[in-house]
C-alpha cells in the first residue's frame, strides 16, 4: 500500500510544528531586554520625562509591567515583545523630554539675543 498525499502533509505538517516547538523552546529568556528597557526607563526618568513626555514614560513603564508578568508566566515570547517596546517607549520619552528642553533653552537664548540687540539700537537682526 503506498502512503497517500494526505499522509505526508499530515507528516509535513507534524514537522514544521515540532521545528516550532523546539525553536521556541530553544529561544534563552529575554533578560537582557528586559534590563535594557528598565535601563532606558531609568535614564527617560532622569531626562525629566516625568515632566516633558509623561505619556510616552508611562506607556514604557506599562510596557515593562506587561513583560514582567509575561516573563513570570513563562511567555518568553511576549516578555521579550513587551520588553523590546517598553525600550523604545522610554527611548521615546526621553528624546521628547530632551527635545522639549532644548527648545526652550533656544528659546531663552534668542530672546536674549533680541534684548541685546535692541540694547545696541539694532533693528531686524542687523
Amino acid at each position: 500500500m503506498t502512503p497517500s498525499f494526505a499522509y505526508f502533509r499530515s507528516l509535513l505538517i507534524a514537522a514544521v510544528l515540532a521545528s516550532g516547538l523546539f525553536a521556541c523552546a530553544s529561544m534563552p529568556p529575554p533578560t537582557s531586554e528586559l534590563a535594557a528597557a528598565q535601563q532606558a526607563i531609568a535614564k527617560a526618568s532622569d531626562a525629566d520625562a516625568d515632566m516633558y513626555a509623561a505619556e510616552d514614560l508611562a506607556q514604557a513603564r506599562e510596557a515593562l509591567s506587561r513583560a514582567q508578568a509575561a516573563m513570570a508566566d513563562g511567555r518568553a515570547a511576549d516578555a521579550r515583545k513587551f520588553a523590546l517596546a517598553a525600550n523604545a517607549d522610554a527611548d521615546l520619552a526621553r528624546m521628547r523630554s530632551e527635545s522639549t528642553q532644548l527648545d526652550a533653552q533656544l528659546a531663552q537664548r534668542r530672546a536674549e539675543i533680541a534684548r541685546l540687540q535692541q540694547r545696541l539700537g539694532q533693528e531686524d537682526g542687523r
